[in-house]
């Protein structure tokens, strides 16, 4: 009882409360890469597990938003277990995926065991949940020191190229097929000077055993294209990492440094992501470890918007708030995934691949959040779909500034469950949803949506 009492006394204050970073609290999700798709936003991320003391990842997640406040999980459609050649278990380290021509084409890093270092794979699905497989059996670029962090970039005369690095930076033309190069790799000019990439660090080399002096540029890379100009953005500074980035008119380069755009993560000492731009807004992604039971090896996805100014990335400062303004409302009258939401506590997403997913690990006091639901004129019939039912409880939906649910579900069978709705509710709310029950795990919660 005692989460669902702690809940209770502080019901107002969580409703009370804004912020959205990180944007997913039901899993750890490091590596941040967003891909715009039509009017849709998807996240692939690394999976930093629950109990990581180093870096413990073994598969990529993928997630999806309309409006930029509300994340759905859309599963865990790839592991090291699709690649033959990669070492198994816990080095699924950064990616980023990219659609062309219909497909999907996913670019990962995992150690290549023909030579104990990281290599660069490519997964392909027709859809962005996969199922995904690898095309070559064996790395697009073999395993070599510091090849880590690909990004992909299709120019707007069609030509695609992945660059990749830490501690150095490398790219190379992809074919129109995606699944192979069409250059030799070409190590980045210049990375060494000032100009170029910022100022020189004091850095450990690993493979001299002394420090040296290095450049800014760390890991991390991502590209972008804007009036013209090349937009290179990376992790710099070595250990803790910020973020920095480089422009030029040419994708071959030479790069000229543009400064920070954000200081050292908090409660991470990596920082990793990107920028998008969708309906006239731009938005930076990148990875903190403030989410709870985070931490340098715990690491989440957040997100801030930002404008530019002219031609510079301007410095964005980290909040808790994240994103404010969605980009569109959310309609509770087509169906709501259980697995959408804004912000949580105590729930978890299944670990599946596939295109059916749910909430799991529900316990009695655990909760969810969507922002910015549309009412509209009000709605008479609510229905939930539970499965795996493992002992009864209920679900309550409250809606901001009320302590007194407008909808209670009673959970005591699986499947769907309707009940009536305060017929009050109305306009533009945010929806909290409260899972009530004994003190073992209650069940799966799959779906729900309104009836007018």
């Amino acid at each position: 009882m005692k989460k669902l009492l702690i809940f209770g006394a502080v019901l107002p204050m969580v409703i009370g409360m804004s912020a959205v970073n990180p944007v997913v609290k039901t899993t750890f999700t490091p590596d941040p890469a967003p891909y715009v798709h039509n009017d849709t936003v998807y996240m692939f991320t690394g999976h930093d597990e629950d109990d990581a003391q180093y870096f413990k990842m073994k598969d990529w997640q993928l997630f999806s938003t309309t409006d930029m406040v509300n994340w759905t999980y859309r599963g865990t459609p790839l592991t090291t277990a699709a690649f033959k050649w990669a070492k198994q278990g816990d080095n699924a380290w950064a990616s980023q995926a990219v659609e062309r021509n219909g497909k999907w084409y996913w670019y990962i890093c995992a150690e290549d065991t023909a030579c104990g270092l990281h290599g660069i794979g490519v997964a392909v699905a027709d859809r962005p949940e996969g199922p995904y497989s690898d095309p070559l059996g064996k790395p697009l670029v073999p395993g070599s020191w510091g090849f880590i962090d690909p990004t992909v970039f299709i120019d707007d005369d069609g030509k695609a190229y992945l660059f990749w690095g830490n501690n150095g930076l490398w790219y190379a033309e992809l074919n129109p097929d995606m699944i192979s190069l069409a250059s030799e790799v070409k190590p980045v000019a210049d990375l060494d000077k000032p100009e170029a990439f910022g100022p020189l660090r004091l850095k450990h080399d690993w493979q001299l055993g002394k420090k040296v002096m290095k450049t800014n540029f760390e890991e991390g890379p991502w590209l972008d294209k804007r009036n013209g100009i090349y937009y290179l953005s990376y992790a710099a500074g070595g250990v803790p990492e910020h973020m920095a980035y480089s422009t030029s008119r040419s994708i071959h380069g030479p790069w000229k440094y543009g400064g920070r755009i954000m200081n050292e993560s908090p409660g991470s000492f990596t920082i990793h992501g990107g920028n998008i731009h969708i309906n006239g807004r731009d938005f930076m992604f990148y990875h903190q470890g403030l989410a709870p039971n985070g931490s340098g090896f715990r690491r989440s996805a957040a997100v801030e918007e930002f404008e530019w100014k002219g031609d510079s990335i301007p410095f964005i400062p980290f909040t808790d708030a994240g994103v404010i303004r969605p980009l569109k409302n959310l309609d509770p009258f087509s169906t709501v995934e259980a697995e959408t939401m804004s912000d949580s506590w105590g729930v978890k997403t299944d670990r599946t691949a596939g295109t059916s997913h749910y909430l799991t690990s529900i316990h009695n006091g655990d909760w969810t959040r969507l922002k910015s639901v549309d009412f509209s004129n009000g709605a008479s019939r609510l229905t939930a779909k539970v499965l795996n039912i493992k002992n009864p409880g209920s679900i309550e939906f409250f809606i901001d500034g009320v302590e007194k649910p407008f909808a209670v579900v009673p959970v005591e069978k699986n499947g769907d469950i309707s009940v009536d709705v305060n017929p009050e509710v109305k306009g533009v709310k945010d929806v909290y949803i409260l899972f009530r029950g004994g003190d073992s795990e209650l069940f799966d919660f799959d779906s729900w949506h309104l009836v007018r």
